[in-house]
């Protein structure tokens, strides 16, 4: 009498502690080595494309300059030469961290970068806790409540953020709370005195609402908060319609899952099934997709800044792009590229903590 035997060909188990830790090592490598074609291929896009509208001295003395004066110009900033030693002189100088002058106002790039640069960021941080507390908290009633009035008024909610241009939200908002009801200011980012008391403070960090907590001024704190509120609504509703879909799809997947039917039939409440047991597996992709969501960010600041005059680095690149700076626009999109891009691999590094099938 035969004993059976255990088949054991093709059987996969759990990665050992070495074969893990030498899988995820490798693919942080990867990631992190990504990060350099993605902004090469941005970089160079811009590159190229800034220059089939012309040049810029053209652009911004081309009226007031004699032909042998613009020519003369021309030569000195080099734009006269082949594109090719262009390109590469441009990515020389890229590595080392110069990213020239600005044409229309001769001050460094990198000056424009960090003087400009903590305003975005402010204001990106408004919106994605506005995306936050919006999206994530209706997305949750949205698949209780699922196939029902509440589910459907959300959906129709979450479709007309996404697909509304943000600058039309601007413009709404700015019209209803600021124009007919004067709750909030339309522009800016602190009144006229509140900024110069900010920006008179020993050491600043350019970002206002920490400059003004900081300062111990109340009335410096409020006057802050209530600039940021409409263009941190603006922007962060575009993201909450995603972050609503996203939670609101993947809670009625883990809803009836088999854990949370064993729950429900040991009596578990409702509310408890849905806050407790099938909230938190469902908010794993959610991690990856505020990833994403940065870039979005980045390129809907550009018309939030510029509706609401919020002088951050969308504001300045919007005025840059209409005078071809090519120096300022370059430089711009190549920090929105570095932002993006190391913002990806820090998801990617995070879900594969969460999940390791990632990295497998």
């Amino acid at each position: 009498m035969s004993t059976p035997t255990q088949e054991t060909t093709g059987a996969v188990g759990p990665p050992a502690d070495g074969a893990a830790g030498h899988g995820f090592a490798r693919y942080l490598v990867v990631r992190f080595l990504l990060i350099i074609p993605t902004v090469l291929i941005l970089v160079s896009l811009v590159f190229f494309l800034m220059r089939l509208t012309g040049d810029p001295i053209s652009a911004a003395f081309g009226d007031r300059l004699t032909p042998d004066q613009l020519h003369t110009k021309l030569h000195q900033a080099g734009y006269d030469r082949p594109l090719l030693s262009q390109y590469l002189d441009y990515l020389r100088s890229l590595a080392t961290g110069d990213f020239g002058r600005t044409v229309t106002d001769n001050q460094p790039v990198t000056h424009v970068l960090s003087t400009y640069g903590a305003a975005t960021v402010e204001l990106a941080s408004y919106a994605l806790l506005v995306a936050l507390v919006v999206g994530v908290p209706l997305g949750m009633v949205a698949a209780s409540h699922r196939d029902r009035a509440p589910d459907a008024a959300l959906r129709l909610f979450a479709i007309l953020t996404y697909a509304t241009p943000v600058f039309f939200v601007g413009l709404l908002l700015k019209l209803v709370f600021a124009i007919w009801l004067g709750w909030l200011p339309s522009s800016g980012r602190a009144g006229t005195a509140v900024q110069l008391f900010l920006q008179n403070q020993t050491s600043t960090t350019g970002v206002y609402l920490i400059d003004a907590l900081r300062s111990g001024d109340t009335t410096a704190v409020a006057d802050v908060l209530r600039h940021a509120v409409l263009p941190g609504l603006a922007l962060g509703l575009l993201v909450a319609g995603v972050l609503l879909r996203l939670v609101r799809t993947n809670l009625i997947g883990t809803l009836s899952a088999d854990y949370v039917d064993a729950a429900r039939s040991r009596g578990v409440a409702p509310l408890r099934l849905l806050t407790h047991h099938a909230t938190r597996p469902a908010l794993i992709p959610v991690v990856t997709v505020l990833g994403l969501q940065i870039a979005g960010l980045l390129g809907g600041a550009v018309l939030t800044e510029t509706t609401f005059e919020w002088k951050g680095l969308g504001y300045e690149l919007a005025h840059y792009l209409t005078t071809r700076d090519f120096p300022a626009v370059q430089g711009i999109v190549a920090l929105f590229a570095v932002v993006v891009a190391v913002t990806n691999f820090l998801v990617d590094v995070v879900a594969a903590l969460i999940d390791p099938r990632v990295r497998y």
